[in-house]
């Protein structure tokens, strides 16, 4: 069942067109990747879908209804621009997030402690916003997010000034919201947590979209041209390889771009001669690298149109 459908959505700023007819769908229970560079025009797609600006043609539907201030109630929205209240106490804060939201002041104290709790902020409730961390601030913006229940919530970077142990708790509450039937759009930079958890993606630059698909297809559709060699030896191999192919590089262990399987087996022909192989494997790229080269490509064929 389709949660979200954007159909045709374009928006322009003066000469600007940020959004040029954008679609796309989010099933239930889902969790949909919204990827693109800085300025690709990701926040105003979000914008629009949450009603907060309007588009200057296409609509959007929300669980079969047409967008509008109504539906507003139904979603949870993480916005990446934070936006608490400093001289506020945090459950003075969530209490008042919540009756937004069309929660009573008592539903929403409970709801606010145990989320608190949640989060491993039990205790915080009288504490001024100003007087906590980036982290322990982002923990109560989350909070913010999904006091009212919604079953639809979007994501704007969660997991920024999160450090490890902390974006490991959001995660996992995501994805025990998710198995409840919540659906989601993460909106994100790091593409290791996007292949952690999000099933589909979409990925748009200058407005368009440049990528679509589940993450699954998107991979094996590019093809395993990754090539991991772990070696003990002097390794002198390494400087036949072009510059242009190297992913990564360290001591005794390489990641490079292949054009074919017969480039794989020269190589590792010319490694074996002065070195033990300790790990020879052909991969399908990481997402970072997929992003990476959609981008390129896309701002080359502007360049050549332009």
């Amino acid at each position: 069942m389709e949660i979200l459908q954007v159909n045709s959505i374009s928006k322009q700023f003066g000469d600007y067109k940020a959004v040029d007819n954008v679609s796309f769908s989010v099933d239930e229970g889902k969790i949909f990747g919204l990827l693109g560079p800085n300025g690709a025009g990701k926040t105003t797609t979000i914008r629009i879908i949450t009603n907060i600006i309007l588009p200057d043609s296409g609509e959007v539907y929300l669980f079969g209804n047409k967008m509008s201030s109504v539906q507003q109630d139904y979603i949870g929205y993480l916005p990446e621009e934070r936006g608490l209240y400093k001289k506020n106490k945090v459950i003075e804060q969530l209490e008042y997030f919540g009756m937004l939201k069309g929660l009573s002041q008592r539903e929403a104290n409970t709801q606010a402690k145990y989320w608190l709790n949640r989060v491993g902020a039990e205790g915080w409730e009288n504490k001024k916003i100003e007087e906590l961390s980036k982290g322990m601030a982002q923990k109560v913006q989350f909070i913010t997010t999904v006091l009212h229940n919604p079953k639809f919530v979007i994501l704007d970077e969660p997991f920024s000034g999160f450090d490890p142990i902390n974006t490991d708790i959001i995660k996992h509450i995501i994805m025990e919201l998710k198995e409840q039937g919540t659906t989601f759009i993460l909106s994100t930079h790091q593409m290791y947590q996007v292949e952690m958890i999000c099933e589909e993606i979409l990925m748009v630059n200058m407005g368009k979209v440049v990528l679509e698909g589940t993450l699954r297809d998107i991979k094996k559709n590019y093809g395993k041209n990754h090539v991991i060699i772990e070696f003990s030896g002097p390794g002198t191999f390494v400087n036949n390889i072009g510059k242009d192919k190297f992913i990564d590089i360290s001591e005794n262990r390489i990641e490079i771009k292949i054009a074919n399987y017969d480039e794989a087996q020269t190589i590792l022909r010319e490694a074996a001669m002065e070195n033990e192989i300790t790990k020879f494997e052909i991969i399908e790229p990481a997402l970072n690298e997929i992003f990476i080269d959609v981008v390129q490509k896309t701002m080359e064929e502007y360049e050549t149109v332009k």
